[in-house]
């Protein structure tokens, strides 16, 4: 993809192309912090979206390159389906903010993406495929017909933007159209000013809580695709301004120091999203700033708590389908069948952080196996 690199421009631009850019990546960031607000009463999602907005903006100023933000997806999923506090979000995302912040500064990245095995990864991700679809059934069955139909729109893109240029604003249509049908049905909720954020203290448990069901699991996906397979591809997109990986560790650091204690939700960069956003004309920081404005609106929108419970259940488990499906279409991409599989299974039977841990005992004893077997021969 380095052949575009001839497009490169320094500064922030706002056309046509960066406009179609900016939502390029909202369908993995609607559907989790959607699902997360509906199993955790104690959030509050307009806070989700208002940081998420910010830091779109923030990045874009920053980097001046279209490096999307999205909420972390290990967390989000063990979230929605274990129906987890505020506290423990809050301290995971203090955890991980001062954890990736440290390594940044010292420029561990490098040494961490030879320690952690890509089979583990993709069973990460595999077994959050599975924990998410899951959950979605559950939505699904509950609301069917409406559900059927937000698939067939997420298809229907999905195959368009593929063969087109047509942007996949199958997660924005699909959410405008339920909120449609829940003000139809039940009529406009009350206008109300969003609240300022507010400090979130996490009681101890729920740091003890926390890095054990939501920080052991998100590290290694935020390590190899936040990080690492996000580094590369601006190197790949963009030669003559490629950002290093422990750069993009800091700016995860910091804004989750900042956001996550004031009700925002765990956030990383995604290397999903910046191909996204590239693909459909992404070049520029200014694809950020429109995505943040955008994003703005909806933290507005959803200030009023009654607005959640407007949109059908199906619609969140259509939504919820979609990032499954992406999760698991990476995770086949793995060096050992047998480890990601087992990290898989046993996501859904004990839990992620358990099966991260034995993947990594399997993965590393089958290589110190083969080793052996190799200096037999």
């Amino acid at each position: 993809m380095a052949e575009n690199s001839g497009t490169e421009e320094r500064g922030i631009r706002i056309t046509l192309e960066e406009i179609a850019g900016a939502v390029g990546d909202f369908g993995t960031i609607f559907p989790i912090l959607l699902g997360v607000a509906i199993v955790c009463p104690d959030v509050n999602v307009s806070h989700f979206f208002l940081f998420v907005a910010a830091w779109f903006i923030i990045t874009g100023l920053y980097y001046r390159l279209p490096i999307p933000i999205e909420p972390m997806k290990a967390i989000g999923a063990v979230v929605i389906a274990e129906g987890l506090c505020a506290g423990e979000i809050v301290a995971s995302g203090i955890i991980v903010g001062v954890l990736f912040l440290a390594i940044g500064l010292v420029g561990g990245m490098a040494w961490l993406e030879d320690r952690i095995p890509r089979s583990v990864i993709r069973g990460v991700q595999a077994g959050l495929a599975l924990l998410l679809l899951r959950t979605s059934l559950g939505y699904i069955v509950a609301d069917p017909l409406v559900a059927v139909l937000a698939i067939a729109v997420i298809v229907a893109f999905f195959i368009a933007s593929q063969r087109t240029r047509i942007p996949d604003i199958s997660a924005l249509l699909v959410l405008i159209i339920g909120l449609a049908v829940g003000i139809a049905a039940q009529g406009m909720p009350p206008f109300r000013l969003m609240p300022l954020p507010a400090l979130v203290l996490p009681m101890p448990s729920d740091f003890i809580a926390g890095t054990w069901d939501l920080v052991l699991p998100q590290v290694p996906l935020t390590i190899a695709n936040a990080i690492l397979a996000t580094s590369l591809l601006t190197y790949d997109l963009f030669p003559k301004k490629g950002v290093d990986p422990d750069r993009l560790s800091r700016t995860i650091g910091a804004m989750n120091l900042v956001s996550t204690p004031l009700g925002g939700f765990p956030m990383c960069h995604g290397a999903g999203g910046l191909a996204a956003m590239y693909r459909f004309g992404a070049r520029t920081g200014g694809a950020n700033i429109v995505a943040g404005i955008f994003i703005l609106i909806f933290a507005v929108a959803f200030a009023p708590p009654e607005v959640l419970t407007l949109i059908p259940l199906g619609i969140f488990g259509a939504l919820l389908v979609f990032v499954a499906l992406e999760l698991g279409k990476h995770s086949a991409k793995t060096e050992s069948y047998l480890v990601t599989g087992v990290i898989a299974v046993l996501t859904l039977v004990v839990g992620l952080t358990v099966a991260f841990i034995v993947g990594m005992v399997l993965a590393y004893a089958l290589e110190r196996w083969g080793k052996g077997r190799a200096s037999r021969s």
